[in-house]
């Protein structure tokens, strides 16, 4: 059976959280917070605290970010994030390999736009993308 589509509105899938991070982190020290909304903002609509907050503890605990806590004027303390040298390597790799996976997007993209129109033959029914299931 088929497996759908995922809908428009379920942006990115969450194995491209962690990337993102990286990248966020790269541009400079964040808190838990604003990197939610940039992960949101760059794609990951269906992002949620615990799992970001889960993300960061985990490359914590393998080295790739550091953390400390910042006194907040305007309520408690924030938990801060920097990326750090093990960090910036894990970046460079994911990147390597998002790169690769855009480019084997762009072969499969443009293979599709070379396909001839579908034309469906008659006494046909189309099921879409140019399948057709005589009757």
């Amino acid at each position: 059976m088929a497996r759908p589509m995922p809908s428009e509105g379920e942006g990115l899938s969450r194995s491209y959280v962690r990337p993102c991070l990286l990248l966020l982190l790269a541009e400079g020290p964040s808190h838990g917070y604003e990197l939610l909304e940039q992960v949101r903002s760059a794609g990951v609509r269906n992002a949620d605290a615990g799992g970001l907050y889960r993300s960061l503890r985990s490359m914590e605990q393998s080295g790739l970010v550091s953390s400390w806590w910042e006194p907040s004027q305007a309520g408690p303390a924030r938990r801060s994030y920097l990326l750090t040298e093990e960090g910036r390597a894990a970046l460079d790799g994911a990147l390597d390999a998002l790169r690769e996976v855009h480019r084997m997007l762009g072969d499969v993209l443009d293979r599709y736009d070379l396909l001839p129109p579908a034309s469906p033959r008659e006494g046909a029914d189309v099921l879409g993308a140019g399948h057709v299931v005589p009757r």
